[in-house]
């Protein structure tokens, strides 16, 4: 399966995301449009104080128009290597500094129309959080919750954020791993 691209137009420039409109030849010879939003890398985290207990955060999403329960994530700046832009949004936004790093995966948020990529980390993190950085338009909140907390929000439909829940699935699939050797 393959398409080929005949043009590409960007109709918006934006911060952090642009818009294209591409015109594909299909395999088959017919053509289409496609609706592209470039996005450059980002990173999730989900950090573990040395109690055992998770870092997450709330915050007000205003395409959703709601208050979202969510592991820590950022865009990366431009250049910035990905475990570093990880360990300075967990510092950012919890105050939590990162005593170890492991990435445990991508994850492509909206493949049907979008090209970010949002790369998750795994975060053992000291005990006390130091000051948080939020950006000026940012309005955050740090909740702790153990393991079995986090698995219960789920199976009662209290996070609904992509990144969140496919990024709880990656830690859990890690710790499985390791549990089996």
């Amino acid at each position: 399966m393959y398409e080929k691209t005949i043009a590409r137009e960007t109709v918006y420039e934006g911060i952090i995301l642009n818009v294209e409109v591409l015109d594909v030849e299909l395999e088959n010879g017919r053509r289409s449009k496609r609706e592209i939003v470039q996005h450059g890398v980002a990173v999730a985290v989900i950090p573990q104080r040395p109690d055992g207990r998770f870092v997450f955060i709330r915050q007000f999403r205003k395409p959703m128009e709601r208050i979202c329960f969510e592991v820590v994530a950022g865009n990366c700046d431009p250049g910035e290597d990905e475990a570093v832009s990880a360990g300075r949004e967990l510092q950012e936004e919890t105050g939590y500094a990162a005593t170890s790093l492991e990435l445990l995966g991508p994850v492509f948020p909206s493949v049907g129309y979008c090209t970010e990529r949002i790369d998750v980390y795994f975060a053992d993190v000291a005990a006390e959080p130091g000051a948080v950085s939020f950006d000026d338009d940012e309005r955050i909140e740090t909740v702790i919750l153990t393991e079995e907390e986090m698995d219960e929000k789920i199976r009662a439909n209290e996070i609904a954020d992509a990144k969140t829940l496919a990024a709880w699935m990656l830690y859990k699939a890690k710790k499985t791993q390791a549990a089996q050797g």
